[in-house]
């Protein structure tokens, strides 16, 4: 007599049932499906049912049952392994354990908000983070930017759209840091520090350089002045915001034709100013 275990009757099923019924993630290598109901004892396998060993894992974060039941099964079918976390600090600590490749956080959660969620990945690793924010809360969208979010959908959203997100987001990820920057009119280089305005060449003070860089290198995202002030003065500042508006003030008068009417850098009233790009 084997003293194999006993195998699954819902594993055998799993396994052999028609190609239809499997989920298009099954045949994968980066699956490993087991045969036994918690009694094998093979290296790796955990007693579990089923195990994902793939890199490609996402952590969905957000205190809705059913939309962390959503998300998953469209994540699933696309080949992503998942984690998921109903409230702030199981989320921290489930990206701290498990290292996802991906964060979907929704702002408001029990516990610990988004925010503050979202601050504390920033502080340790460049996880790439979606947030989900409600319809009107636009400040929501910007702040969630500004503490480094890679994008954010509104709720309600289309369970393909974010998909789509995630893995647009995960290829700029992918995608190596650029060395230079260029626009109709305007190219900019990081590695020589050097600013092209319509074929002209001009060097920029250190600051100013470094504030159009972060402008330009975020097309259309909108950052606050005391973001811009923490991140390009590399400290939270104490000084006057305003020291802000006089470094952009000098930026225009050197790369607009029109510093009044300015077509690149752009203020967002009641926020920050962004740098404009839709493309021609």
């Amino acid at each position: 007599m084997t003293n194999e275990p006993q195998r699954s009757s819902w594993a055998v099923g799993l396994l052999t049932s028609p190609a239809k019924s499997t989920p298009r993630f099954a045949s994968s290598p980066l699956f490993l499906l087991c045969y036994y109901d918690g009694r094998c004892t093979r290296a790796g396998c955990r007693r579990r049912s089923l195990i994902l060993v793939s890199e490609k894992t996402v952590l969905i974060a957000d205190d809705e049952d059913h939309i962390r039941q959503l998300v998953k099964i469209y994540l699933a079918n696309e080949g992503f392994g998942t984690i998921e976390a109903k409230t702030g600090t199981e989320a921290l600590k489930a990206w701290r354990e498990q290292s996802p490749c991906l964060v979907i956080l929704d702002i408001m959660m029990p516990e610990l908000d988004g925010r503050e969620v979202l601050k504390q990945i920033r502080k340790e690793r460049k996880t790439p983070v979606i947030m989900l924010t409600a319809k009107d809360a636009e400040m929501d969208k910007v702040y969630g930017l500004e503490l480094g979010a890679d994008d954010y959908v509104t709720k309600p959203f289309s369970p393909r759209e974010l998909v789509s997100r995630v893995k647009a987001v995960l290829r700029r990820a992918e995608e190596p840091a650029p060395e230079a920057v260029s626009y109709p009119g305007l190219t900019i280089n990081k590695e020589s520090r050097e600013v092209i305005v319509d074929g002209q060449r001009m060097t920029l003070p250190p600051k100013e350089f470094d504030l159009l860089w972060l402008l330009a290198t975020n097309p259309n995202k909108v950052f606050s002045r005391e973001y811009l002030l923490e991140t390009v003065w590399e400290y939270t500042y104490f000084g006057d915001i305003r020291t802000v508006d006089v470094h952009i003030r000098r930026l225009r008068q050197k790369i607009e034709k029109d510093p009044e009417h300015p077509r690149y850098i752009k203020t967002a009233w009641g926020v920050g100013y962004k740098f404009e790009y839709h493309g021609e």
